[in-house]
């Protein structure tokens, strides 16, 4: 695709962490009694404790597992029936009966209004199936009195309403006020509009454990109150790309902080302000937690009492605070075992958020167990010291049809040579070892018009990646993916497209990358006309100058950076996105991220519709919503291709900020915030949770 031509034309097409007890727990000997795992509504069945999966019999660790206010522990619903949900009307109804039940959340169920709080009765588990629990644009409510509940394996997600810190929208994951004897553990909290989780109003012997906490202003605040009442515990969760209330804890009785890893992510929109807060009166002891790049990762209020031992600081800048006294003894109330500081990291990062093991029935568990899934790793160094010396000799050594995960790690260093994963190697994983994405590099330099070696013609568009993508439900994390062909020496070849990242496949994770080139950087399509296409760029850094983020997938770039490129010659001059979109299709995304680069001021487009071979049933999509878009951006951000319009087709902003973003007009399309509302990264993933 060139920038200057506008006839459109045709490119050819770990070992597993499964945590179902907290270890505190099983070394402690607490188990629990016999709770029935039921087929669906309506259709329980008594079954004996010892037929009764572990998921459903544990109770909590922690303050939740003391013995006050005339409740012994947490252990939610045990005893009651267990029941299948998979609307919200019938999860509203077993939430709120006021007999015991263990709810399992099967499906994703989509809360209506926005910000549709279930106001959860006592007595209760909700948990969700394996991975299939997802509540969407809303959460739960714990109110005062209410004790004995367990909130487990669920992800909640995706309330926000466009406004950073929202002062407008309360709507959390889960909040309590006035709760008691609460256990949340192994969710996937991300994504509200104000706070992740809320412990208000007195609430008190609660554990939050084995947790994400991710994408939100507000990750968690503890308090409001005068009263010295809470005690709480919170352990092994991964709190990233947060902003502030990392926790805040004002007025807390006790707080017990242990094995959190708390980070903040260089190159991403969102920039921590800080961490661990002590406020108030609250009296906090913070234990063996990993802290990377936050800024002021620890702060306490002149009466607050903060006693630190043990952790690690890692790229951290501002205010690192303790004093006050001593605070107190944990093992006066629990027993527990903290994990080594440095192993935090790695603990958190596998074990954290659902587990396919929970919410499962004990035979299917037991199946599970008969026939093991377990994730194969191999190695790959340049210096022989791993068990291949090319990534794709790693790749060749992955079986036909694996049906499990396999992971390649591909130690640091520069990797010259061309990556293709067919497609009939799913569940591949290839993933730098080193501390940065930087430090694992795979790079080439094929360009579309150059001749392939066999002499059978020219690479073409997508011949020309430098690494391919072809099988499902794979994933690249901590790499950089580039290709280094030089426009300014070929000048007299013909097509200068030279793709670095090309995908075909569905259920794609791009995490943590850089992905470089020039024109047509990051190619992302599908299969086969009509077939499915997902992919979600997350925290990576994408690189280019003409049309390089492009292509017909349903595809997300969220929180990452899409840095601009001057063109082979020193000119400033280029398209963002191109792309190919199937009618009643998804097409881009851009979502939450930022737009920079040393370009000159309104020399880029965002994008232009892309219709491959003059196909006139194609329908290109971009959305660039909650962006920072830099000085570089056009006025009128969209341009025609190829004889089409770009007003027939689907581009259009929301909630854009900075230099380059502008007010809605004809030439500048902006969503209304209805619109906006079912163009949220949800309605493009679907069913599947990255």
């Amino acid at each position: 695709m060139s920038s200057t031509r506008r006839t459109a034309r045709h490119r050819r097409r770990q070992r597993a962490l499964v945590i179902g007890v907290p270890l505190a727990l099983a070394a402690s000997g607490v188990l629990a009694y016999g709770s029935v795992f039921g087929l669906g509504v309506g259709k329980q069945e008594k079954a004996s404790a010892a037929e009764a999966p572990a998921w459903a019999t544990v109770a909590a660790d922690g303050f939740a597992s003391v013995n006050a206010l005339g409740q012994n522990g947490t252990y939610g619903g045990r005893g009651g029936r267990t029941v299948t949900v998979k609307s919200l009307a019938d999860l509203e109804k077993y939430a709120t009966a006021p007999e015991p039940y263990v709810i399992v959340v099967s499906g994703t169920i989509n809360m209506a209004p926005v910000g549709k709080e279930i106001k959860v009765a006592s007595n209760k588990t909700i948990t969700g199936s394996g991975s299939l629990g997802h509540i969407v644009g809303g959460g739960f409510f714990l109110g005062q009195g209410v004790h004995n509940v367990i909130i487990r394996n669920l992800t909640i997600r995706d309330s926000y309403q466009g406004v950073w810190n929202d002062k407008e929208h309360d709507f959390d994951a889960i909040q309590m006020d006035g709760a008691h004897h609460v256990w949340i553990d192994h969710n996937d909290l991300r994504h509200t509009a104000d706070g992740l989780i809320d412990v208000r109003k007195d609430s008190t012997y609660v554990t939050v454990s084995w947790n994400k906490l991710s994408n939100a202003n507000k990750a968690f605040g503890i308090g409001w109150t005068q009263n010295l009442v809470t005690d709480i515990t919170i352990h092994h969760n991964w709190i990233r790309e947060t902003e502030q209330r990392n926790p805040s804890t004002d007025n807390a009785a006790h707080a017990h902080l242990y094995n959190n890893f708390l980070e903040d992510v260089p190159g991403t929109p969102i920039k921590s302000s800080y961490g661990n807060y002590a406020r108030g009166k609250t009296r906090m002891l913070l234990e063996n937690s990993y802290f990377q790049g936050m800024n002021n990762p620890v702060i306490r209020d002149a009466t607050a009492v903060l006693a630190q031992r043990g952790n690690i600081f890692s790229g951290t800048s501002g205010r690192n605070e303790s004093g006050g006294g001593a605070a107190f003894d944990p093992k006066k109330y629990y027993g527990y075992t903290a994990d080594a500081a440095g192993n935090v990291p790695a603990l958190v990062k596998s074990g954290a958020g659902p587990r396919s093991s929970l919410g499962q029935s004990a035979a299917a568990n037991a199946a599970a167990t008969r026939t093991p899934a377990a994730t194969r790793t191999l190695t790959v160094a340049k210096d022989g010291t791993g068990q291949y010396k090319t990534v794709q000799a790693a790749v060749d050594a992955v079986p036909v049809n694996n049906p499990a995960r396999v992971v390649i790690s591909v130690k640091p260093g520069t990797y010259r040579e061309t990556v293709n994963v067919p497609a009939n190697k799913p569940h591949l994983t290839i993933q730098g070892s080193g501390t940065s994405r930087k430090d694992t590099v795979i790079v080439y330099g094929n360009a579309a018009g150059m001749r392939k070696p066999d002499g059978s013609g020219t690479y073409g568009t997508p011949g020309s990646a430098t690494v391919s993508i072809r099988s499902d439900d794979s994933q690249l994390r901590n790499l950089t993916v580039s290709n280094d062909f030089d426009e300014a020496s070929h000048q007299s070849l013909k097509d200068h497209q030279a793709v670095a990242l090309l995908t075909t496949a569905d259920k794609i994770v791009l995490d943590g990358l850089i992905v470089s080139g020039d024109q047509d950087t990051l190619e992302l399509e599908t299969a086969a006309t009509g077939a499915p296409g997902r992919v979600y760029v997350t925290h990576s850094y994408i690189v280019g100058n003409v049309d390089f983020i492009f292509g017909r997938a349903t595809a997300v770039i969220d929180q990452s950076v899409i840095t601009l490129k001057k063109r082979w010659n020193g000119t400033s001059a280029g398209y963002i996105t191109a792309p190919s979109t199937q009618a009643g299709r998804n097409g881009i995304l851009i979502n939450r991220s930022t737009v920079n680069g040393d370009v000159s001021a309104s020399s880029f487009y965002l994008g232009r519709n892309w219709h491959p071979g003059g196909d006139k049933t194609a329908d290109p999509q971009t959305t660039v919503r909650n962006s920072t878009l830099s000085a570089a951006i056009k006025r009128t951000p969209w341009s025609d291709m190829g004889g089409f319009s770009w007003k027939d087709d689907r581009f259009a902003e929301y909630m854009n900020t900075g230099p380059g973003a502008g007010p809605k007009s004809t030439d500048r399309p902006h969503l209304t915030d209805s619109q906006a509302a079912s163009q949220k990264v949800s309605d493009w993933l679907g069913d599947w949770t990255p």
